[in-house]
C-alpha cells in the first residue's frame, strides 16, 4: 500500500512510533510529513494551514491510507484539500488533550480539546496506545460535549467508542537486552522529560524518604530538558550528593541503554503518562519497574511492580525501594516481567492488519456511497 503518514506535532515520542512503523512495515511505500515540535498553540492549529499550502503537491498524490496522529488538524486539512477526504484515514492518539495534569500556568483554553474531538470524528478510524488513554479521551469528550451550550448531536462519544482499538507502540529490538546487574548498592534510574508532569515533586519526596531510612543506593537522573527545568531538581542533585550516578541527558543511545541494563529498578513518579515508553525501555533491559498504580501502568504490569497512589504515595514508593534493596542483598531480586509482546517483531502483523482493514472496509463504504 501507499501510506501517507501526518505527524503534526513531532515529539521524541511520535517520531519514535512512526520511525518504527517505517522500519517494520517496509513492504509499504510511506510518504512522512512531519512538523517540529514547538510553539504548541501554534502547530496544532495551524498545521493543517502550514500543509495545506505548503505540502499541496505531496497531499494530492494517490494513496491508499493516511495514517495520522491525533495531533493533526484533520477535519481542516480535509477542507483544504479535498483530494484527501476520499482516502481511507486511521488517527493515532499517542496522548489526548483530555488528561494533562494541570500546572496552574492554563488559561481554560478548550480548543485543543476540540480539535481532538473533531479530528476524531474525521477519521475512519481511531486507535490509541493503550485503554486507559482512549478511557480518558471518551470520557473527557462526554464531558465537555455536556458542556456545550446547544446543538450538539446526541452519541458522538458512543460513535467514536464503537469506531476505535488499542495498538501499543511497540519496542525496537535494540531496546531488550540481557541484563547487567552491578554489585553494592540498589541503583535506581529515572528516565523522564524533565518537566512537572512527570512528578519531580514526588521524586524529591521519595528520595528524602529514601535518605532519611538510610537506604544505600545509587541513582541515575536522565532524560529530555527544556529551558526551563523544575527546581526540583536543583534540589535533588543536593540531596543525592554522592549518590548521583549519571545526571542529565545522555546524548549516546549506547550509553543510554548501557544504564538501563545495569539498573535494579526503572522509577516512574509521573502525574501523565499515556504508555511509558521510557520504563519499558528500562524494563527491556532487565530492569524492575516500581511505577504508580494509576494511569496506564497497571494494564502494562503485574501488581507487585504498582505502588500505591494517592495518600501515603510516598511511603509506598520508599517501602517498595527497600524491599527490593533487602533482596538484593540477600540474593533474592525479583525478575523483570517479560514484555517481548511488546516488541515489533511481535506486533508488526497486527499494525499491518489494522491498516489493510481500515483501508480496505472505508473503501468499501465509499464505494457503495457512490
Amino acid at each position: 500500500m501507499k501510506i501517507l503518514l501526518l505527524s503534526a506535532y513531532d515529539a521524541a515520542s511520535h517520531a519514535y512510533w512512526h520511525k518504527g512503523l517505517t522500519e517494520n512495515l517496509s513492504q509499504h511505500q510511506w510518504t512522512v510529513l512531519s512538523l517540529p515540535p514547538r510553539y504548541f498553540s501554534w502547530r496544532i492549529r495551524g498545521n493543517s494551514l502550514s500543509w495545506a499550502f505548503n505540502e499541496r503537491e505531496v497531499l494530492e498524490q494517490d494513496y491508499d491510507l493516511v495514517v495520522a496522529t491525533s495531533m493533526t488538524d484533520l477535519s481542516a486539512l480535509r477542507g483544504f484539500v479535498p483530494h484527501l477526504a476520499g482516502i481511507p484515514t486511521l488517527v493515532y492518539f499517542h496522548e489526548n488533550q483530555f488528561a494533562y495534569p494541570e500546572s496552574g500556568k492554563e488559561y481554560g483554553n478548550v480548543e485543543p480539546k476540540i480539535l481532538n474531538i473533531y479530528t476524531a470524528l474525521a477519521a475512519d478510524h481511531i486507535c490509541f496506545n493503550t485503554a486507559y488513554n482512549r478511557n480518558s479521551f471518551l470520557a473527557g469528550c462526554n464531558e465537555l460535549l455536556k458542556k456545550l451550550p446547544d446543538q450538539v448531536p446526541a452519541g458522538l462519544t458512543e460513535q467514536l467508542e464503537n469506531n476505535s482499538s488499542v495498538l501499543q507502540v511497540p519496542l525496537p529490538q535494540s531496546a531488550y537486552l540481557s541484563h547487567d546487574p552491578q554489585p553494592g548498592p540498589i541503583r535506581l534510574i529515572w528516565n523522564h522529560r524533565w518537566e512537572f508532569d512527570k512528578g519531580p515533586e514526588e521524586l524529591l519526596n521519595a528520595v528524602q524518604g529514601l535518605c532519611d531510612a538510610g537506604v544505600d543506593f545509587r541513582m541515575d537522573l536522565v532524560g529530555q530538558q527544556f529551558r526551563k527545568v523544575p527546581e526540583q531538581f536543583q534540589t535533588l542533585k543536593e540531596l543525592l550528593g554522592i549518590r548521583v550516578g549519571y545526571w542529565g541527558f545522555v546524548e549516546s543511545i549506547d550509553e543510554y541503554r548501557r544504564l538501563l541494563q545495569q539498573a535494579d529498578i526503572v522509577l516512574s513518579t509521573a502525574l501523565h503518562d499515556f504508555q511509558g515508553i521510557a520504563v519499558l525501555e528500562g524494563v527491556a533491559a532487565g530492569a524492575v519497574p516500581l511505577v504508580p498504580n494509576r494511569l496506564a501502568y497497571p494494564e502494562l504490569f503485574p501488581p507487585n511492580c504498582c505502588y500505591a497512589s494517592g495518600k501515603g504515595e510516598t511511603e509506598s514508593l520508599v517501602d517498595a525501594v527497600m524491599s527490593y534493596a533487602q533482596a538484593k542483598q540477600a540474593g533474592t531480586c525479583q525478575a523483570a516481567p517479560d514484555i517481548s509482546a511488546l516488541s515489533w517483531s511481535s506486533m508488526a502483523e497486527r499494525y499491518d492488519v489494522l491498516f489493510r482493514t481500515v483501508a480496505k472496509q472505508a473503501d468499501v463504504i465509499v464505494n457503495t456511497q457512490l
